[in-house]
């Protein structure tokens, strides 16, 4: 057995040799190399007899179990999505009911922007500048340790507002392009969340959870419903190379987008800035494409022969993401060349499009996206946490994302995607109505605020030029219809035919699900 140990570990090194892309594209996890290790030498603890009888009898119907691991919903849970079901005329394979949507574009606005000074209209606050927030309306709510002891003054926006479309809906002047779409869009106002720090909160709005390790929106998208293009990746990230807000910029984590404890093969695959659009895509010098599928028909029978003995679902995910980086060489170059867009397509999205890795070029790359099937579409912008200086910040913040946002929800419309993606405009938690640093009119900040924020949502079955629940004469509490990041996950699940409550995955003695265990619904009130 000591062999068999090691020619699993020099298979793991040929494999780095042989593919770095889909080393990049695995990433596989420390526990599940060390469970591996753990099986071999339980193994080899016992006779020869005794091993092959484990390998062909026990660990065969090991194989019947682990296998609902790769093979998804069907075999893992009866009441999830029937992923591997044939479809009706009315409802696609994976849905539980006839969808609205087939994709999601997330534009996340990591940082928080801030309600109050771009959705949020309060023009009665102008009335009461650095005058303390009332007790009545805190209520000793939890503030942050940059807002704890100190006094609460308020600080209305600086910024004009006026109404839009024939909604009506009051806009900050800040985002004139975006302006023009209100019909389009639906304004959730009543957002709230528990976290009130940005690690836990984005952790939170990506995966369902404040404690990292669980799966993303996207990976429970791709285990749930399947893949709709097999040369593309069903999850893809691309995070802003660079933003107008150069303070308080936090990292962002590959486990934002990661599978958690679904099979590996979930995760969100994150496009680079420069080179090639995924780590090592592309064949290295002297190796051509006829080598390369030799080489990798060769890898796939010995980890075949490999999975056979162990039974491990890791195995097959390593051959179904090789197979899948084979066909990306062909695929995701072609996605990325944006030299077949018109000169008025590129115009509508802005001089920023043309800089690889700007939110402008990853709007227009969504759309590309959008256009070939891929199911969840996550663009990452940061720079958008202000406790000082505001009024010079979040002008450029807006800038931004202000053009292009409204270029994909144009494009998308043009091309008749818009009607089945679901676009939603959010970030992790709202900002405060009493203000930090010098509290003048000029260099205030705000702190984070949990309690109410602003999402924008778009196609996929929403209505647009509406706006949902009320928050009160602060822009602190909710007062009317609140939504949880939790309801919003049913609804985007429920827009895709998917009900939240069975789409589950067994782990750790629960039926897992991306909502958790705690209530949420699903907001039918903005659902056209």
């Amino acid at each position: 057995m000591r062999g068999s140990v090691h020619r699993r570990i020099s298979g793991q090194s040929r494999t780095r040799r042989l593919d770095g892309a889909v080393q990049h594209a695995l990433q596989p996890r420390y526990h599940q190399d060390q469970r591996l290790i753990a099986m071999h030498n339980h193994i080899s603890s016992t006779s020869e007899n005794r091993r092959r009888f484990l390998a062909n009898a026990g660990m065969g119907l090991g194989t019947t179990a682990l296998a609902s691991l790769v093979l998804g919903p069907k075999f893992a849970n009866a009441t999830a999505p029937n992923a591997a079901s044939e479809a009706t005329s009315d409802i696609p394979a994976g849905c539980h009911f006839a969808p609205k949507a087939k994709r999601v574009i997330f534009l996340f606005m990591a940082g928080a922007p801030s309600q109050i000074d771009l959705f949020d209209y309060k023009p009665e606050l102008v009335k009461q500048f650095n005058q303390p927030l009332p007790p009545s309306v805190s209520q000793g709510q939890r503030v942050t340790a940059m807002t704890r002891g100190k006094e609460q003054l308020i600080v209305p926006s600086r910024f004009g507002f006026s109404q839009q479309g024939e909604s009506g809906m009051w806009m900050s002047d800040l985002l004139p392009h975006l302006s023009t779409q209100v019909d389009k869009l639906c304004f959730i106002d009543s957002m709230h969340t528990e976290s009130i720090n940005h690690d836990p909160g984005k952790t939170a709005f990506c995966t369902g959870t404040e404690l990292p390790g669980k799966p993303s929106m996207g990976a429970w998208l791709s285990y749930g419903l399947g893949t709709l293009n097999k040369d593309l990746p069903d999850y893809i990230v691309m995070p802003s190379a660079y933003w107008s807000g150069k303070v308080n910029v936090q990292a962002l984590y590959s486990r934002l987008w990661g599978s958690g404890f679904l099979p590996s093969k979930h995760q969100g695959t994150s496009f680079q800035t420069s080179g090639d659009p995924v780590l090592f895509l592309s064949n290295p010098s002297g190796i051509d494409p006829t080598i390369r599928r030799r080489m990798l028909d060769s890898l796939g029978d010995l980890n075949r022969k490999h999975f056979g003995e162990i039974g491990d679902p890791e195995i097959e995910t390593t051959i179904a993401q090789q197979e899948m980086a084979f066909r990306m060489q062909t695929s995701v170059p072609e996605l990325t060349d944006i030299s077949d867009e018109s000169p008025e397509t590129l115009a509508m999205y802005g001089e920023e499009v043309n800089n690889p890795g700007s939110y402008a070029r990853n709007c227009l790359l969504a759309r590309r996206m959008a256009e070939r099937d891929v199911r969840f579409i996550q663009l990452f912008h940061r720079g958008w946490d202000h406790h000082s200086k505001l009024p010079a910040n979040l002008p450029g913040q807006c800038q931004d994302v202000d053009q292009p946002t409204t270029a994909l929800l144009k494009d998308l419309e043009q091309r008749g995607l818009l009607e089945d993606t679901l676009v939603v405009f959010a970030g992790e938690f709202g900002r405060t109505v009493y203000g930090q640093g010098k509290l003048d009119m000029d260099t205030y900040g705000r702190d984070h605020h949990p309690r109410c924020f602003t999402a924008l949502l778009a196609g996929g079955g929403v209505q647009g030029g509406m706006r949902h629940g009320a928050t009160d004469e602060f822009s602190y509490n909710v007062v009317a219809d609140p939504v949880h990041v939790r309801d919003l996950h049913a609804t985007m699940l429920h827009l895709l035919g998917v009900d939240h409550k069975r789409l589950t995955f067994p782990f750790q003695g629960l039926e897992q699900k991306l909502t958790g265990v705690e209530p949420a619904r699903v907001v039918k009130e903005i659902i056209a």
